[in-house]
């Protein structure tokens, strides 16, 4: 079943999060973390939820 995306809310997004989390997709999880963050109307939990997902590519350590 396809859902219309505007019908989608924060809640939905974030379970997207933790489903491509667990999955191993951890940029899939921030993008849809954000999402979820920009839905939400109270600023402390969006600060905690991109907390929760931060942008791997940010916090992605170089390797030899």
């Amino acid at each position: 079943m396809t859902r219309d995306p505007a019908d989608l809310t924060a809640s939905d997004y974030l379970d997207g999060a933790r489903e491509m989390a667990a999955a191993d997709r951890p940029y899939l999880a921030h993008l849809l973390a954000e999402e979820a963050a920009r839905r939400t109307t109270d600023p402390a939990t969006a600060v905690g939820i991109r907390a929760s997902f931060p942008d791997p590519i940010e916090t992605r350590e170089e390797t030899d």
